[in-house]
């Protein structure tokens, strides 16, 4: 897959392309990059993503704008695994491009650029200054400038008797109630955060169980409160068991203002400090708790790596 960021660098023979955040590139995503993968192989031509450097809610809504499941670097990194793709446009979302018509955005990017010769969006895909742009609009376009387009609802997970479609959205609804398990079946992974492990207050370390401080960005959203099992990936790329607490430990501070990542790495005694980590929730244990005292607190804790080893294990 090669990654673009302006229309110089764009080289293509006609192209099949579709649109949008894919904030998590979950099994939804997945459904629309095959088929995309499918009818650009039907034609002869590349099969093409247009996304953004950031979200665009990030600067057309910023007060109400969510959380993002996955950094740019990550959203590059799980479409290229995908192997779906000849092309990812990377667009620069900001003050101007929240502007730009939704004709312009046509022209230069879809037919200049891309050539494209089908675009595929979901049915209720809106672009463009004030959201403007619709299916409608591709429509009438493509007509003139000699593109179609495939408009396509939600996709739902086959056998689900609800038919909840896989959406970002649902799994950051999974996520906030703590429910790594179901947003993983989502995504068709664990739910990963990434940061750079920082010096902490060595509590963890003077109960027994040290724990490498992990600096989230603001923008990426992190699960519910609580103590989950997962694993932890370093510089190295081993992926290793670990016990997780996410929270604003209440039994050392009774005011915290943020919650605090810290991962316990089993087996694991190496220097991790300034070091860029990924950290993948795998199960929720239980909530976060306030002890009557480190007693107490050390023998959950003992508990707790007991049943992620057990877990992560089996």
């Amino acid at each position: 897959m090669r990654t673009v960021t302006t229309p110089d660098e764009v080289s293509t023979r006609g192209s099949v392309v579709t649109i949008g955040a894919y904030d998590g590139v979950h099994l939804g995503h997945r459904k629309v990059l095959q088929l995309v993968r499918e009818l650009a192989d039907a034609r002869g031509l590349d099969a093409a993503l247009v996304t953004f450097d950031r979200h665009p809610a990030r600067v057309v809504r910023p007060e109400s704008a969510p959380k993002l499941l996955t950094t740019l670097p990550q959203r590059l990194e799980l479409l290229e695994q995908l192997g779906l793709l000849d092309m990812c446009f990377v667009l620069e979302f900001d003050e101007a491009r929240s502007r730009e018509p939704a004709a312009d955005f046509v022209q230069e990017v879809l037919v200049d650029a891309l050539k494209a010769r089908l675009v595929v969006v979901g049915a209720d895909f809106h672009f463009g200054h004030g959201r403007q742009g619709n299916v409608a609009l591709l429509e009438h376009m493509g007509t003139d400038l000699g593109f179609e387009v495939l408009g396509l609802g939600l996709v739902a997970p086959e056998g689900d008797p609800h038919h909840v479609p896989f959406s970002s959205t649902r799994v950051r609804e999974l996520l906030a109630a703590g429910d790594v398990q179901g947003a993983a079946a989502l995504l068709g992974r664990p739910h990963a955060v990434r940061g750079a492990v920082q010096h902490g207050d060595q509590r963890g370390r003077a109960l027994g169980f040290p724990t490498a401080n992990v600096a989230v960005p603001d923008e990426i959203l992190l699960p519910a409160d609580g103590i989950y099992a997962g694993t932890f990936v370093g510089a190295d790329g081993i992926e290793r068991v670990t016990a997780i607490s996410l929270g604003r430990r209440p039994t050392f501070y009774v005011d915290q203002p943020f919650s605090l990542l810290e991962a316990h790495v089993l087996d694991f005694d190496g220097d991790l400090y300034g070091r860029d980590v990924e950290v993948r929730f795998v199960a929720r244990l239980r909530g976060e708790q306030k002890f009557d005292g480190v007693d107490a607190l050390v023998a959950q804790i003992t508990r707790d790596v007991e049943q992620t080893r057990a877990l992560l294990d089996r």
